[in-house]
């Protein structure tokens, strides 16, 4: 029998990647998605596929018990992917932007988890995966909200891998640098709803650098970026050893801001991180 995995966020980038690509290895993937046209297209796909929105409750404890009874009581691994990014400056953003971008990008996750170690703790074994991010090792400008969730999950995973050494159950980090996806274009309805640039104090620098970016992308490949493919060769690596590491950096990118976080000093490391 083929060894379950549920994955949120599979609508595209990440997510629909390792979706196929698990498939293509064997996995039986549970590929939910938010809205239900998305589930449509990726059944029209091949993949087993229903709506969990990792931002409504009812929808977490719907989309779980769904995937339980599809893998017949059995969860063998979860992937956390689902995320989206309110970009900004700090100073602008609302209490409630943050309060939002939260519920998906931890609360929700937080949930999924919960029910995943309770199943693994009954059949004895699990993976969870957890897609955090470079931008969980270490901020940038404009980024601060997501920013925010990222290292939040980084300390909350870390936390719970020490706490399950005492059982089957294995807690793994997946780090992301550039990707192709759609977070840029998915981020544009929250900065509208949330940001109220023209009034900040640092309107023009909005109109000279965030504005460019969300709006008017270059089209140019980062020197670091990498494709979906890259993420989900770690992830089969991180479901399928035996051992696997905690961390899985996926990008030049990724390693050195591991590097810079581990050993630079403060100062330095701001200072690097101003010019990135």
């Amino acid at each position: 029998m083929s060894k379950t995995i549920l994955i949120t966020g599979c609508s595209s980038g990440i997510g629909y990647d390792a979706a196929h690509g698990l498939k293509a290895a064997g996995w039986k993937v549970f590929a939910t998605c938010r809205k239900e046209d998305d589930c449509e297209r990726l059944r029209s796909e091949g993949l087993i596929s229903f709506q969990l929105d990792v931002a409504d409750p009812a929808s977490i404890e719907a989309g779980f018990n769904e995937a339980l009874a599809r893998g017949r009581g059995r969860l063998d691994a979860l992937y956390n992917n689902a995320a989206f990014a309110c970009p900004g400056a700090v100073e602008d953003l609302p209490a409630d932007a943050l309060r939002e971008i939260f519920e998906t990008n931890l609360f929700g996750l937080h949930d999924l988890t919960a029910r995943a170690i309770q199943v693994m703790r009954a059949q004895g074994s699990g993976r969870i995966l957890q897609c955090s991010s470079v931008l969980g090792l270490v901020g940038i400008r404009w980024r601060g909200a997501y920013v925010a969730t990222k290292f939040a999950l980084e300390g909350l995973t870390d936390v719970l891998r020490l706490e399950m050494r005492d059982t089957p159950i294995k807690i793994i980090t997946i780090n992301p640098g550039p990707i192709p996806s759609k977070i840029r274009v998915n981020s544009i309805p929250h900065f509208e709803r949330w940001v109220d640039w023209q009034n900040s104090a640092r309107r023009e620098q909005y109109q000279a650098s965030l504005l460019k970016r969300l709006y008017e992308p270059s089209g140019k490949k980062d020197r670091f970026e990498l494709p979906a493919s890259a993420v989900t060769a770690a992830i089969l690596e991180a479901l399928e050893a035996p051992n696997p590491r905690s961390h899985y950096y996926v990008t030049k990118a990724t390693h050195a801001a591991a590097t810079i976080r581990r050993l630079a000093p403060a100062r330095l490391r701001d200072w690097l991180l101003a010019r990135a």
